[in-house]
């Protein structure tokens, strides 16, 4: 990531501190427990939020990158960012939002948002990646609609067999954060 983007993750990071970052009790979805949370969508949903999001994630799609793509509702705000960051950087990217249920009306469609070419080359958006498992299911919706997927970003990694569980798949991925760097950064904070 170039200088502009250590600004902007900087900005990121502090949001996260302030408004996504929970000491306590809680049980992740993963069914883990753990002492803390970090509820993205504090920070996805607000609007300075979502535009550091939109413009660090857009800046690490390469040139073929047809779709963003994230199984609703933790990946939805984020998705929709990076498409309108795109549509302002003269690149517009569609955004699809995958359902964890098939519409129950309709097309009873899985995957919401433009169609693509057969093909085409989609990456998958999450918010807090913990073992892995919640991204894999959009990233198999896509692949069971012909969609090629090699890439997933993530604004946090835990740390929790996510990274390794992806690159057991054949999957690339990325996160904006560590666990390990929220952590120091808030005990510095304190």
């Amino acid at each position: 990531m170039e200088n502009n983007s250590a600004f902007l993750r900087q900005q990121l990071l502090d949001l996260f501190l302030k408004y996504a970052y929970q000491e306590g009790d809680f049980t992740l979805s993963s069914g883990q427990k753990s002492n803390f949370y970090l509820n993205g969508k504090q920070v996805t949903l607000r609007a300075e939020g979502a535009l550091l999001v939109g413009k660090l994630i857009f800046s690490l799609l390469s040139e073929n990158t047809a779709a963003v793509a994230g199984l609703t509702l933790g990946a939805d705000p984020i998705v929709s960012a990076v498409s309108v960051v795109s549509a302002y950087e003269n690149k517009p990217i569609p955004a699809l939002i995958i359902r964890k249920e098939a519409k129950g009306h309709g097309t009873k469609a899985y995957i919401e948002g433009p169609d693509l070419d057969a093909d085409a080359e989609v990456v998958v958006l999450e918010d807090v990646v913990t073992t892995g498992k919640s991204a894999m299911l959009a990233v198999e919706r896509l692949k069971n609609a012909g969609y090629q997927v090699n890439k997933i970003i993530s604004l946090v990694d835990r740390e929790a067999g996510g990274r390794q569980f992806y690159e057991s798949q054949g999957l690339e991925f990325e996160a904006i954060f560590t666990l390990t760097e929220i952590k120091k950064a808030q005990l510095t904070k304190n």
